[in-house]
């Protein structure tokens, strides 16, 4: 699953006519990287939700058709159910199993195929980065492969890439709800795994980290 619902407010102007995952960098728009970074990890069915102006994701993407995939869109309209509604609101397109879950503003190389596909009795497992200057407080403690809220250690960044299981959302409603409580409480159970991955990552969150990428695509070709 693709987040692609967010409103984009860090990215004004750009976001007012255009959804935030398909502002370009490199001559690609953003989702288009995790699209062909799925088909080469062997994904092929891919769920995206979408909010404000998420039907000019539908029509510039398809059915997936031009990167051998299949997208199924979860619409939100113009009021989003915030990350854990959106994800609980697509559950039935993404089946019983542990599905891949990635943030469509992230850029990010790392190789999907190295995240796992079994999560045990986990309900998720995370990849984390080192805190960026925007966000220094960081958002979780790693330690041996096991992540906790608080505590001591030190604290890393979620970087929007992970494994999930849908048993995380059980009981939970279709309505409006953030994602970090549900990790936190897991994490109180001792049920987050993660692993610290220190190559290129950036948070797209912003026009300039948008010309950011943009130099970095153009500069790598």
């Amino acid at each position: 699953m693709i987040l692609a619902a967010g409103r984009g407010e860090r990215m004004r102007p750009l976001s007012y006519t255009t959804p935030k995952p398909l502002l370009q960098a490199g001559g690609k728009p953003l989702l288009q990287y995790h699209l062909e970074k799925l088909a080469a990890a062997g994904i092929f069915e891919i769920v995206i939700n979408t909010g404000r102006l998420g039907r000019q994701i539908e029509a510039c993407l398809g059915s997936g058709r031009s990167w051998g995939i299949s997208i199924a869109y979860s619409h939100e309209g113009d009021s989003p159910l915030d990350t854990g509604g959106g994800i609980r609101r697509a559950l039935p397109l993404l089946g019983a199993g542990p599905f891949l879950l990635v943030n469509g503003d992230i850029w990010i190389a790392r190789d999907f195929r190295s995240l796992p596909q079994d999560l045990g009795t986990d309900l998720a497992h995370l990849v984390m980065v080192s805190n960026p200057p925007h966000h220094p407080e960081g958002d979780f403690i790693l330690m041996q492969g096991r992540l906790a809220a608080d505590g001591d250690g030190n604290r890393l960044t979620y970087a929007g890439l992970g494994v999930f299981s849908p048993e995380l959302f059980r009981g939970c409603r279709e309505e409006v709800f953030p994602l970090v409580p549900l990790l936190r409480s897991a994490m109180r159970e001792g049920r987050i795994s993660g692993v610290f991955y220190t190559g290129d990552w950036l948070d797209v969150g912003t026009p300039e980290r948008l010309q950011e990428l943009d130099l970095k695509m153009k500069k790598s070709v």
